[in-house]
C-alpha cells in the first residue's frame, strides 16, 4: 500500500534503482505495510520497514481506525542517521505520548540510543510478549 505523505519531514528518499520495462528508474519503495490492532484502549501498530515514514503511518492508522489514541508501535521505523528527520520524529512521538515503542529492524543502534534520551524505547527479541 502507498501511504499518504502527511508530515513534510518524512520525504521519501531513493534507495536504489528498479527496472520498469527496459528502463532503470529511481526506486523510492512506494509500497509499505502495517497491521493495526484496535482495542478499547486505543490502537497498536505493527509496521514493516516504514519507508513511508513512521509518523505518516501513525497518522494514516489513526485516520483509518477513527482513533487518535496510539498505545504502541512495534517494527521498523526506517531511521538510520542522527539528523533533522530523527529530531522531528522524536518530537512527534513524544507529542503523541506513545508509551509502548519497540523499534527493531531498519533502525540503527545510534538512533535507538538518541530516541531513548527522550522516549521510553523497549528492546525487541525472540519470545517478546506484549500485553495491551
Amino acid at each position: 500500500m502507498k501511504y499518504p505523505s502527511i508530515n513534510d519531514f518524512e520525504k521519501r528518499a531513493k534507495i536504489g534503482k528498479c527496472k520498469i520495462g527496459d528502463l532503470w528508474e529511481d526506486d523510492y519503495v512506494l509500497d509499505d505495510s502495517a497491521i493495526v490492532c484496535k482495542t478499547d484502549k486505543g490502537i497498536f501498530i505493527v509496521t514493516g520497514c516504514s519507508h513511508s515514514g513512521i509518523c505518516n503511518i501513525v497518522e494514516y492508522a489513526k485516520k483509518v481506525c477513527g482513533d487518535d489514541r496510539v498505545i504502541g508501535i512495534l517494527g521498523g521505523f526506517h531511521l538510520f542517521e542522527l539528523n533533522n528527520r530523527l529530531d522531528s520524529t522524536i518530537q512527534y512521538l513524544d507529542k503523541e505520548e506513545i508509551r509502548m515503542l519497540y523499534p527493531c529492524h531498519c533502525v540503527s543502534f545510534k538512533v535507538k540510543a538518541k530516541m531513548n534520551e527522550i522516549l521510553n524505547i523497549n528492546e525487541v527479541g525472540v519470545g517478546l510478549t506484549i500485553s495491551i
